[in-house]
């Protein structure tokens, strides 16, 4: 038989048939999964473990003979906005390949480990100068003016990388990276709730997380093939692409443009937003109804009286919190130093990228989840796992500095973060993200935003400074024993104090904060 030549488009053929044959049991292992959630979800009375209404019978929660508008432009919003974090995540997983490059002998910047500590911390610090004027100055012009400027200080920030003589240099460029991820917090999160139906809020939100996981899996892929000089180059081509879909695709928020007094533009974002056939009037009726009750633009004295924002404020920034101690951030930074020993069997390089792609595939199942299974539910799985998966690595560090013959569970830094990240990111990665943009009412939003990522800002800079000093002091068994400790707590933090918003409009979220009592309903809950 004569051979075929292989040509291009039979080789391409050849690569997608392998993928598919790949991926499909991933794939039919998260329809499983995510199917599995839903069914614990509906049948979860006796646990008690969400608020959700109860008179709620679609298969998200929306009532049957509730209009519902088309939801493709406001997909495509949502991940043109997100694109943004997408360039987050570059930020955070930059340390990774960047920080043995900067450590080498021949590298043009010389650093000390703890001069690196500083370079990892300090985006936290830049978050600070960030969120505050940015939620602010989104309350007074709008939201889409300050997304679009966000993409400027952000390719500064990758020039003064790209060009660095000295490590100074690096110092500036990271506090300007914080600033603008403390600005995208700040905002995008705010935006996509103001622009989505409450049927898709929660998983649109989701995809603001679902992206920051996207970028940094781009680090991971791309780290170990280009120098220092291209990694900076690869990541800062992305704030361009966003500042390009900012002017192109997104409308202002109507939120924003009806309390301003823009009543036709307001509509017309809805028209754009929902389809040409979607009846906006009861949208704009309940506008109208918070824009009678509530005064834009807060002060800060009105707002500490009113009881909804603060406790939205107290169960956000618990949420950011507990997430900042779960140590994600330090696991993220340095992914590649964690798996650097002699007794992990697969390298650090390889371990950095499976763990950003079990990040990204389940922050996308919450996404289909979190509008469907609940947000309390999820964010319980998530922190009781990830608890148990850092015991599990502390111990096995602790064994290994005291001496203990381990080589027979080398794959247990592996399974353990491979875990851990792929439960953080079920939950209580993209979840407070979407209760940023939930809870807080329109009156305070912009102030009290960014006073709480001041405060998470805050915490996450003194976690990860501290990380290299409680090595350096404590050696890796009792820094992760204490961040297990910190997702217990968590834990009970979310099962007492952090309320359901699955399927509720901003407004009932609201009267719920106030402590407003609903009527009782007559009807039974749905999937019983």
């Amino acid at each position: 038989m004569d051979s075929v030549k292989m040509t291009p488009k039979m080789a391409f053929g050849n690569v997608y048939l392998t993928l598919v044959a790949c991926m499909s049991p991933l794939f039919q292992f998260l329809g499983w999964f995510v199917n599995s959630v839903i069914f614990v979800a509906h049948n979860r009375n006796p646990l008690q473990l969400s608020l959700a209404s109860p008179n709620k019978n679609a298969s998200d929660g929306t009532p049957a003979n509730e209009p519902q508008g088309k939801k493709f432009r406001q997909y495509v919003t949502a991940l043109s906005a997100t694109l943004g974090p997408f360039a987050v995540g570059t930020v955070l997983a930059w340390m990774s390949p960047a920080m043995p490059m900067l450590l080498s002998a021949d590298s043009k910047i010389k650093m000390t480990a703890d001069q690196g500590s500083w370079v990892g911390s300090l985006i936290a610090i830049g978050a600070i100068f960030g969120s505050i004027p940015a939620g602010r100055t989104a309350d007074l012009i709008g939201r889409k003016p300050v997304i679009a400027f966000l993409p400027l200080p952000f390719t500064i920030s990758w020039l003064l990388i790209y060009f660095a003589k000295d490590v100074w240099h690096l110092y500036v460029a990271r506090l300007i990276a914080g600033t603008c991820l403390g600005g995208i917090t700040a905002t995008v999160p705010m935006y996509i709730g103001e622009i989505a139906e409450k049927s898709i809020r929660g998983e649109l939100c989701s995809y603001v997380q679902v992206n920051v996981t996207l970028g940094i899996l781009y680090v991971y892929s791309i780290g170990p093939f280009v120098n220092y000089a291209w990694l900076a180059i690869m990541c800062g081509i992305l704030p361009v692409i966003w500042f390009m879909l900012v002017l192109l695709v997104l409308p202002e928020s109507p939120t924003y443009l009806w309390r301003s007094g823009k009543n036709k533009e307001a509509e017309d974002a809805l028209v754009m937003l929902r389809g040409k056939d979607y009846d906006i009037s009861g949208e704009l009726q309940a506008l109208q109804k918070e824009l009678e009750e509530k005064k834009p633009n807060g002060k800060l004295q009105d707002m500490v009286k009113s009881r909804a924002t603060l406790r939205a404020a107290f169960t956000v920034l618990g949420l950011l919190g507990f997430l900042s101690c779960s140590g994600i951030n330090v696991v993220i930074f340095y992914a590649e130093s964690i798996f650097e020993c002699d007794h992990c069997i697969v390298s650090p390089k390889a371990s950095s990228v499976v763990i950003g792609i079990l990040q990204v595939i389940f922050t996308f199942a919450s996404s289909q989840l979190v509008d469907r299974a609940g947000r309390r539910v999820l964010l319980l799985i998530s922190d009781s796992v990830m608890a148990v998966c850092l015991g599990s690595l502390a111990f096995y560090f602790w064994q290994l500095e005291h001496g203990v013959d381990v080589s027979a569970f080398k794959l247990v830094p592996l399974i353990s973060l491979g875990v851990y990240i792929s439960t953080f990111a079920l939950g209580f990665g993209p979840i407070p993200g979407v209760m940023i943009g939930e809870l807080f009412s329109p009156e305070f939003k912009g102030l009290a935003i960014g006073i709480v990522c001041v405060l998470a800002s805050l915490i996450e800079f003194c976690v990860v400074k501290s990380y290299q000093t409680l090595l350096n002091n404590y050696d890796r068994g009792i820094t992760f024993g204490l961040f297990a400790g910190c997702c217990v707590v968590g834990t009970m933090f979310v099962f007492f104090l952090v309320p359901e918003t699955k399927n509720k409009t901003l407004q009932e979220i609201q009267e719920e904060l106030s402590g407003k009592k609903k009527p009782v309903s007559t009807q039974g809950p749905s999937g019983s």
